[in-house]
């Protein structure tokens, strides 16, 4: 006997209480993909667009607290 035939039907804690919650929540998985969407999906930029970025970008001294004299 194995050990995955063993436990095949175990589940943690942790998955039943999101199961429990996508029961009663329903749309929460539309909810989710809207939100990453929202967050981190992201058009991709055109070259002009990154030129554009790159030359506006300042350049940061290595130690921002040190006057010059």
């Amino acid at each position: 006997m194995g050990l995955l035939t063993k436990h095949s039907n175990y589940e943690s804690d942790h998955t039943k209480f999101i199961k429990e919650l996508k029961e009663k929540t329903p749309g929460m998985d539309e909810r989710q993909v809207a939100g990453r969407a929202l967050l981190w999906d992201k058009a991709p930029l055109s070259l002009d667009e990154q030129r554009r970025i790159a030359e506006s970008r300042l350049r940061q001294n290595a130690y921002p607290y040190q006057t010059k004299v």
